[in-house]
């Protein structure tokens, strides 16, 4: 009643007022959870635009770093040591390390055989076979994770995934944001923020960056691509695992979880630009806005196609994406 009162006396039907709150609210979790896919983005884009190799397994690096944060949470007892809640985000921060270690690992091992300087002898400078190796690694990864953990869903649930603040608009309306997302997205911003500031100001982001505009001039300047590009997988593989462990405190997973997302952080990159970093944050949060609008006038079981549906007239009007550019080839 109180409700109707309040509209009436500003002027605006009950439903007018519960849909501009619909509405508000349908843009805070665009907000929410874009932040967090805009962070896997960055990951991918990272990768993409130092070394020029297309990962298929990207997601599955996320879903293994859903299940290292787990498994540090549980198994190191940090939920006994630290409480539930400082618990949970320590496992996420410890799990970026064992990610870059086993991202280190794989590029030495296998992916520095189809990419880096190696390339020049191979057919189609090595995307044929880095095409087939990463998405040979995403089936063994994905396949070897549920014989490993099994495939009952796991999550990093805290108090303050059920817990939200609210923000009041007037007598009658409110905007709430659940307590944990808003972390996670601040985590990402966070994160964007040093990790543009180590690219641009740092010596090793100094060498990322001269590996992916010129190899060669920058191995006469005495860089090491190799090792930039193993750097820089690595990286993208922790940067990915923060972001699945900051999901996962929201949401449960299981061993097939980054098929689910893998998608997305492609979209993401291609949206933003190819190889642009900041760009690739702004494509997944683009994403995020459409997911969560759709539902103001589709089912969810459409939220995808919409998505694709934004994500085609946008590459129509704009092929090279937000902050790419366009190259002119002779």
């Amino acid at each position: 009643v109180r409700r109707v009162v309040g509209a009436a006396a500003r002027g605006r039907t009950p439903m007018n007022a519960q849909g501009f709150e619909n509405l508000l609210q349908t843009l805070v979790a665009g907000v929410l959870t874009g932040s967090i896919y805009g962070l896997m983005c960055v990951g991918l884009a990272l990768i993409f635009g130092v070394m020029r190799v297309i990962n298929f397994a990207q997601g599955d690096f996320m879903m293994l770093g859903m299940y290292a944060a787990y498994y540090v949470l549980t198994l190191l007892g940090m939920q006994t040591l630290l409480g539930p809640l400082a618990g949970t985000y320590v496992s996420i921060v410890l799990a970026v390390p064992l990610l870059f270690g086993v991202g280190y690992a794989i590029h030495a091992l296998l992916i520095s055989r189809v990419s880096g300087t190696r390339t020049a002898a191979l057919d189609g400078e090595g995307h044929y076979a880095q095409l087939i190796l990463t998405l040979g690694i995403a089936l063994v990864m994905t396949n070897g994770a549920q014989m490993v953990f099994g495939s009952v869903m796991a999550t990093l649930r805290t108090p303050l995934t059920t817990a939200a603040w609210q923000l009041p608009l007037g007598e009658d309306m409110g905007v709430f944001f659940n307590k944990s997302r808003s972390i996670a997205a601040f985590a990402a911003f966070a994160c964007i923020a040093l990790i543009s500031q180590f690219i641009s100001r740092s010596r090793t982001g100094r060498e990322l960056r001269a590996a992916a505009d010129n190899p060669v001039a920058a191995t006469y300047m005495g860089i090491d691509v190799d090792k930039a590009h193993r750097v820089a997988f690595a990286l993208g593989s922790g940067i990915t695992a923060i972001a699945g462990g900051l999901l996962a405190t929201n949401y449960p997973f299981h061993p097939f979880v980054g098929v689910e997302y893998v998608i997305v952080m492609y979209a993401g990159v291609v949206l933003g630009g190819m190889g642009s970093i900041i760009g690739a944050f702004w494509g997944g949060m683009t994403i995020g806005l459409v997911q969560q609008m759709s539902t103001l006038v589709l089912p969810t079981q459409l939220q995808n196609a919409a998505i694709f549906v934004v994500f085609l007239l946008i590459v129509f009007f704009r092929p090279q994406g937000f902050f790419g550019r366009m190259v002119e080839r002779t």
